[in-house]
């Protein structure tokens, strides 16, 4: 919580003390039967409710135990509930349900043992009670509405961050998709012109011919041409990682999924296509877990051997040996990835009952 809004809101609470407290000692004061310390109770319990906070219990106790004592001193009246009744909601908001009814019944039990033998107090007895339920029941509702707009952000945090990565994959594939058009269509064409402009000034000087300027032009324009093209393709085929692997596995556990990291091995800096093929195979294996396996528990292992580097993210959740899950667009993703580094790949449901991904990637450069 920022400065601010912690400010804002001791601010409201002491206002809230205030003001509780200016009514019951005006009611008390106009009642003309409180003294200077029935005041000072008064005033020193409808105070405490703005710490109730940091410590609701310790609020309800001292409210509650110097407005009895207030009762018990200079009688019952339906005005010196009204601090009580504020230190139990705000209990029953905290949590404390069971701990702020207690006190409303003993509160209670007091100011009918106080007042007179009659109807009238048996009463005002009934309707204080109707208070406390009311105060009770409006903190558990306070306490259920918070924990739901703090599940509803969360959730809305997490979609707008899984839009986020899908939006992101969908232009890396894009990328590679047009990456992979380009090669196929525009490198095969330039090569051939390349090719039969080289073989033409080639005979042409072997004849002893004056080789014509055009077809110098167009050799020249066509190396120049392969060139630019390869280096639009790198630009399209990049394809950096936004983080580490520690990086996904806290982002995962902020958005609920029981993910922990482990490594064995000395850590060292991986060469640029591995550390890529690592965090896109972790970043998709939890991607995954999240979205199949359930409420489950998700384990990251990234080993460093000699020559070597082995990422495996298993989960407990839901998946069944006998039913193997049909690849799709990133389990395939995967395996491309790992193939092209020369590696292996292995994922499948484990026998003991959840899913695994294991990827073998060797620890050299690949071109």
């Amino acid at each position: 919580m920022d400065g601010g809004r912690l400010t804002r809101e001791r601010l409201a609470d002491a206002a809230g003390a205030v003001v509780a407290g200016a009514i019951t000692v005006l009611a008390a004061v106009a009642d003309d039967r409180a003294a200077v310390l029935d005041l000072a109770l008064i005033a020193a319990g409808s105070l405490a409710i703005a710490a109730h906070r940091t410590a609701p219990r310790a609020v309800l106790a001292v409210t509650t135990g110097c407005l009895i004592a207030a009762v018990v001193h200079a009688g019952p009246a339906a005005t010196l509930a009204l601090p009580v009744a504020g230190a139990v909601h705000t209990a029953s908001r905290a949590g404390h349900r069971g701990t702020g009814a207690a006190a409303a019944a003993v509160f209670l039990g007091v100011y009918a043992v106080a007042g007179p033998a009659g109807s009238a107090p048996v009463r005002e007895t009934l309707l204080l009670a109707g208070w406390f339920l009311c105060a009770v029941v409006t903190g558990l509702a306070d306490r259920n509405w918070q924990a739901y707009l703090r599940q509803t952000e969360q959730r809305a945090l997490e979609a707008e961050r899984t839009r986020e990565e899908a939006a992101a994959r969908r232009a890396g594939e894009e990328r590679l998709r047009i990456a992979r058009e380009l090669h196929d269509s525009l490198t095969h064409s330039i090569s051939i012109v390349k090719l039969q402009a080289g073989v033409a000034v080639h005979l042409a000087r072997k004849r002893g011919e004056d080789v014509p300027p055009a077809l110098l032009a167009i050799q020249e324009a066509s190396g120049e041409a392969m060139r630019e093209l390869r280096a639009t393709l790198e630009v399209l085929r990049t394809d950096e990682p936004a983080g580490t692997p520690a990086l996904l596995v806290e982002r995962a556990r902020a958005a609920g999924l029981a993910a922990e990291l482990t490594v064995s091995g000395q850590e060292r800096p991986l060469p640029a296509a591995v550390d890529r093929a690592a965090y896109r195979i972790v970043q998709e294996a939890l991607t995954n877990a999240a979205r199949h396996a359930g409420p489950a528990k998700v384990a990251v292992h990234l080993a460093y051997a000699e020559g070597r580097l082995t990422v495996r993210v298993e989960d407990d959740g839901a998946a069944d040996p006998s039913r193997p899950p049909v690849p799709g667009i990133g389990l395939t993703g995967m395996r491309e990835r790992v193939t092209a580094l020369g590696g292996t790949l292995e994922a499948a449901p484990r026998e003991e009952g959840g899913f695994a991904v294991e990827a073998r990637l060797p620890l050299r450069e690949t071109r």
